[in-house]
């Protein structure tokens, strides 16, 4: 059974989440040919405070 864990900028609407899991699991049954029930799909909401590329906080100002 895939569990995908998906870390996404907090903000993004219900329809946006429950069209980006179809697409997973869609995905994921076509790749890895198992049933759309044994996909799960878990949302992470983070702040852009609590994330850090190349050492910058995506909240600082650019």
């Amino acid at each position: 059974m895939p569990l995908i864990n998906v870390q996404l900028f907090e903000g993004r609407t219900l329809e946006q989440k429950r069209a980006y899991a179809k697409a997973l699991t869609d995905a994921s049954v076509e790749v890895l040919g198992c049933s759309p029930e044994a996909v799960d799909v878990i949302f992470h909401d983070v702040k852009k405070s609590d994330w850090a590329s190349g050492g910058k906080l995506w909240s600082d100002p650019e």
